[in-house]
């Protein structure tokens, strides 16, 4: 195979609105798993090594553009007038390229590397003037249908708005994703006029008019057809976060951790779990939470971005974790919040515990040394420190910077001191 990245360019189309969202966010910015949609396809093309590659922005493009990688060009559609506009748009940052060009969409976060690896390779092994990534579907609506001569060879893409009765029957769709040769590209773009029912610039025109110059058209055939969705609603948002979460789910079986039920578990991306670990159903994990090994977290647990468990951590039902550092051999079985807190090791959380960590203006942090025991239905108002061994009774009210010293028992509303010491080393 030849080298991907080599003699190859890819336009990003990520312009459009989104109008089926009915969002004031741009349709790329949509989280799936816990990231922007667009970040999965940058993914795929750094993966790809295709170095030179444009974005196309246009609708809320303000917002987009941090979103990108420094190294990607980008390009504004100030109009919104179409696929073959946006790709025009795109051409104009590689007028000094040569070679084949990738046309990828922003929201088509399913794709997988190998799928359009195989498509790069066909292209440039073959050289026609574009390949298509097609599938075969049961149900083609929503997609455009492959037109064929009677000598079966592509001839024309026919968007469905547009498809008459017999078109809409035809069960070979089009995903939008194409490597073209660039020099054909330019001259099939120069042909395409908005007639349709949208008055819009179609990319897809450009196969029937490279057709009728008598130039190859080919296609590769995507097997599994679900790397084709588009997220054009927040129905299919909810169908790719249901992919992409088993997608995910998967990868973590297979790295050595148990998950009791992945229907019911909600991992985002860029989560680290360590082996041995067992996740339990209705449990939330948010993007880049750490996780050691041997622990048990949920069932109904909800782990939010910023939390760090060493290993053999017990995180049980009905429990919230944010922002927070817990440390080996620590158990917190059931329900409370721990929040903006640092706990040391085989420390013991009772059933109904709350750091109270925003006092209206600001997070503060709480402090638990190793092996403190902090009893049923205790809150704890940050900023606040318990020390090591230290213990707090049942229902205790540790105020604002009333600390709790090494081996110190304290009970009450609000908690104070009892002549109790436990030892510690």
């Amino acid at each position: 195979m030849k080298k991907t990245g080599k003699n190859l360019a890819a336009i990003i189309l990520a312009a459009g609105k989104g109008e089926r969202m009915k969002s004031s966010l741009p349709k790329v910015l949509h989280p799936i798993c816990g990231r922007p949609m667009l970040a999965y396809i940058l993914d795929l093309v750094e993966e790809l090594n295709i170095k030179n590659t444009v974005a196309v922005l246009g609708y809320g493009y303000e917002r987009v553009k941090p979103h990108l990688k420094p190294w990607i060009k980008v390009v504004i559609q100030r109009r919104l007038l179409g696929s073959a506009d946006a790709v025009k748009v795109g051409l104009s940052a590689l007028k000094n390229f040569s070679g084949t060009i990738l046309v990828l969409y922003a929201d088509n976060p399913l794709l997988k590397k190998e799928t359009i690896k195989k498509l790069i390779q066909y292209h440039q092994e073959n050289e026609p003037a574009v390949t298509l990534l097609t599938g075969k579907v049961k149900d083609p609506s929503g997609y455009g249908r492959i037109l064929r001569d009677a000598n079966f060879n592509i001839c024309g893409i026919i968007e469905e708005k547009d498809a008459d009765e017999f078109q809409k029957g035809i069960k070979e769709i089009n995903t939008g994703i194409a490597c073209f040769d660039k020099d054909s590209l330019i001259q099939a773009l120069k042909k395409v006029r908005p007639d349709n029912r949208k008055k819009e610039y179609y990319l897809t025109d450009t196969v029937g008019i490279l057709y009728k110059k008598g130039l190859l058209i080919d296609n590769v055939r995507l097997l599994d057809i679900k790397e084709a969705l588009g997220v054009n609603s927040r129905v299919d948002l909810a169908k790719a976060n249901r992919i992409i979460q088993t997608r995910i789910n998967e990868d973590l079986m297979k790295q050595g951790v148990t998950i009791i039920e992945p229907d019911s578990t909600f991992v985002s991306y860029g989560t680290r779990i360590g082996k041995d670990t067992i996740i339990y159903p209705f449990t939330v994990i948010e993007s880049g939470v750490k996780i050691g090994k041997r622990c048990h977290i949920g069932p109904f647990a909800h782990i939010r971005s910023g939390t760090r468990l060493k290993d053999d951590v017990v995180v049980g039902n009905f429990l919230e974790v944010s922002r927070s550092r817990i440390s080996s051999g620590t158990i917190a079985k059931h329900f409370g919040y721990i929040g903006d807190s640092e706990i040391g090791r085989f420390v013991n959380i009772g059933a109904g515990c709350v750091t109270a960590n925003f006092d209206g203006k600001t997070k503060n942090k709480t402090i638990i040394k190793d092996g403190a025991f902090i009893g049923s239905d205790t809150v704890l108002i940050a900023p606040v420190s318990i020390g090591r061994c230290a213990r707090t009774g049942a229902g205790a009210v540790v105020v604002k910077n009333q600390n709790v010293g090494d081996g110190e028992t304290v009970v009450g509303i609000p908690a104070k001191s009892i002549k109790i010491k436990t030892s510690y080393k």
